[in-house]
């Protein structure tokens, strides 16, 4: 065993065994010696550590190199964990480093067009609109900077009527409603106001007379109602040109009024309430479409905001022009999806010398319709001609609001223009066409107060009919319409006809069939009955488009046909005319969801064809 390790003798045996062993030999005299310096080394510590024993200092020594050495492995793995640390945020720096450098540069790069005319829809994102409540509180400011307090509103029955009506088809849903109803007064503010919700993302429902009925301005994306009622001037009329320069709140039948004092008429006239905007938007006609066309056979030019508030004119007020694409009517029937009409150039129309109203009743549906055929086959140039069933003429009949009362029976409604004399020879032939479809009476107005008479049998059809609910919280209307060529009218009138008696719901039908349009007005109960009347206007409309028809012939596609469209036009016209909608629109701000869907309809949404 080494020395060092020898435990700490008594001094007085230490002091013998040295004598002894210097006696001894001079090795371990030796030894002696180096005991003795290591002896004297203690004596003279200055710690004063003389007095403990050996094991506990080398126990102490032991423990602070232990200690020591802790410390110096804790200092180690607090770098190397320091060090990691910063390895690691390092690489995360440098990954996102370089991916934004790569982002830069590629975005720099120019990307490959896209060259397909068309694209599906899962092709397109979902429209990212911002209507939280920070963001909606900010625009209210704005908007009431431009329109002034007293034109804003967020008063909740204003919201509710500016988001459905009674008469309209689609069930109003509990978010279909704006957040506040803005009254613009001029373009300029209809301008401001859409680079504001541009520049916030905030959708826009357009409304002039609410009078549509497939769901127009229900605001499913919730946003802003632009309501303009404040804008209903008749800005200039041009009476040597035979056009008029009018704001969108005009109702045809006020400029009606105002164009007789010059003796001329706007001839589009649907129904009671509607004004031009809405008109322009859905492509309207009525019952002089006949004679006179529709809507776009009217317009000769409009003026238009855009999305971003862009203004743009379509064209001048010539009668005629080749310039360039034909924009005019392209926002004809656009439903306020591509821009809102804030003024709009109208061709008016000399009025007839003389007028005259002719109605005869006829025992089946299917002879009054082969009738129609007949007159039209004849080239009878006869004003309007209008078919009311027997469902019709028993509503009316038990309204009341008519001079006097009517066969229960199908009833053909024909309006006459133009000389007395070629007046008194259309109602002559008229006559005679109609005794040999069968017939059962003809009376025609004598007077201009038998031809008032007459006609407001016609225009009552749908308030009559709806007067069948009053007193009952859940009953509804639900009127639609559509066209077919004029060969196959008889049939699909026989058809939805027998489809809803068999229905057991209560059930009119009324058309302008000179054209091939006919509607269905079906009274039912909202809670117990919907799925029966949405399963009639279905089997109404899918007939229409078998026959090479249209689902819609003026009411327009709104929300509750537009998932016919593909079914008539093909899934690549659809396509293209959501192309269209983001070319002009491509934050989908402008009546969202209407016409063409704007994301993926969910499960069981779209009923099976």
């Amino acid at each position: 065993m080494p020395l060092r390790s020898l435990p700490r003798a008594p001094v007085a045996l230490r002091s013998n065994r040295r004598g002894a062993g210097l006696r001894a030999c001079g090795a371990c005299g030796r030894a002696g010696s180096i005991t003795q310096r290591r002896w004297a080394s203690d004596n003279n510590n200055k710690s004063g550590d003389g007095d403990r024993p050996f094991y506990l200092q080398l126990n102490e020594s032991i423990y602070e190199r232990v200690q020591r050495e802790k410390a110096e492995q804790i200092k180690i793995q607090s770098l190397q964990q320091r060090t990691a640390r910063g390895q690691f945020f390092a690489t995360v720096f440098a990954c996102l480093f370089t991916a934004g450098v790569g982002y830069y540069f590629g975005q720099m790069i120019p990307q490959k067009p896209d060259t397909s005319s068309t694209a599906p829809l899962e092709a397109f994102a979902p429209p990212r609109h911002n209507i939280s409540e920070a963001n909606m509180e900010a625009a209210w400011t704005d908007f009431r900077d431009i329109v002034g307090k007293d034109n804003i509103t967020l008063e909740k029955s204003e919201l509710e009527s500016h988001s459905g009506s009674s008469w309209s088809s689609h069930p109003a849903e509990p978010g279909d409603v704006p957040f506040c109803v803005v009254k613009p007064a001029s373009t300029e503010e209809v301008s401001a106001i859409m680079k504001i919700c541009h520049e916030r993302k905030i959708p826009v429902t357009p409304y002039s007379g609410g009078t549509s009925l497939e769901g127009h301005f229900a605001a499913t994306k919730g946003g802003i109602c632009i309501d303009f009622s404040r804008m209903d001037k008749i800005l200039k009329l041009h009476k040597e040109d035979l056009d008029v320069i009018v704001q969108p709140a005009v109702g045809w039948e006020l400029l009606n009024e105002e164009l007789a004092k010059e003796n001329l008429f706007f001839p589009p006239d649907p129904g009671p309430g509607a004004m031009i905007g809405g008109m322009v938007g859905t492509g309207c006609s009525g019952t002089n479409a006949y004679r006179y066309g529709t809507m776009k056979d009217w317009v000769l030019s409009l003026t238009v905001v855009l999305a971003d508030g862009t203004v743009i004119k379509t064209r001048q007020r010539p009668r005629k022009s080749s310039a360039g694409y034909d924009l005019t009517r392209m926002f004809i029937g656009s439903e306020g999806t591509l821009g809102l009409v804030t003024e709009a150039t109208l061709k008016v129309t000399v009025k007839p010398q003389h007028t005259s109203v002719a109605v005869c009743a006829f025992p089946t549906v299917r002879a009054a319709a082969d009738c129609v055929f007949k007159v039209v086959g004849a080239g009878v140039p006869i004003a309007a001609i209008e078919i009311l069933d027997d469902v019709q003429m028993m509503c009316i009949n038990d309204a009341g609001q008519t001079s006097k009362t009517w066969k229960n029976a199908p009833t053909l409604f024909f309006k006459f223009a133009g000389t007395p004399s070629s007046v008194k020879e259309q109602i002559s032939q008229v006559q005679s066409l109609a005794k040999n479809s069968g017939s059962v009476s003809f009376e025609f107005a004598k007077s201009d107060q038998e031809k008032e008479d007459l006609w407001q049998a016609r225009k009552e059809a749908l308030w009559s009919v709806m007067a069948k609910s009053e007193g009952h919280e859940d009953m509804a209307v639900w009127t639609t319409d559509v066209a077919v060529p004029i060969s196959r009218l008889p049939q699909i009138i026989e058809e939805t006809k027998e489809k809803i008696n068999k229905s057991s719901l209560l059930g009119s039908i009324v058309g302008h069939v000179g054209d091939g349009n006919f509607h269905s007005i079906i009274l039912y109960n909202r809670k117990t009955d919907f799925e029966k009347a949405e399963h009639l206007v279905h089997e109404m409309v899918k007939r229409a488009i078998e026959l090479e028809g249209t689902a819609t012939g003026e009411h327009g596609v709104g929300l509750v046909k537009r998932d016919y469209l593909p079914h008539e036009l093909g899934t690549s016209t659809v396509d293209a005319m959501r192309q269209l909608k983001k070319a002009f629109d491509p934050l989908c701000l402008l009546n969202c969801d209407k016409i063409v869907r704007a994301s993926l309809p969910k499960e069981g949404e779209v009923g099976a064809w």
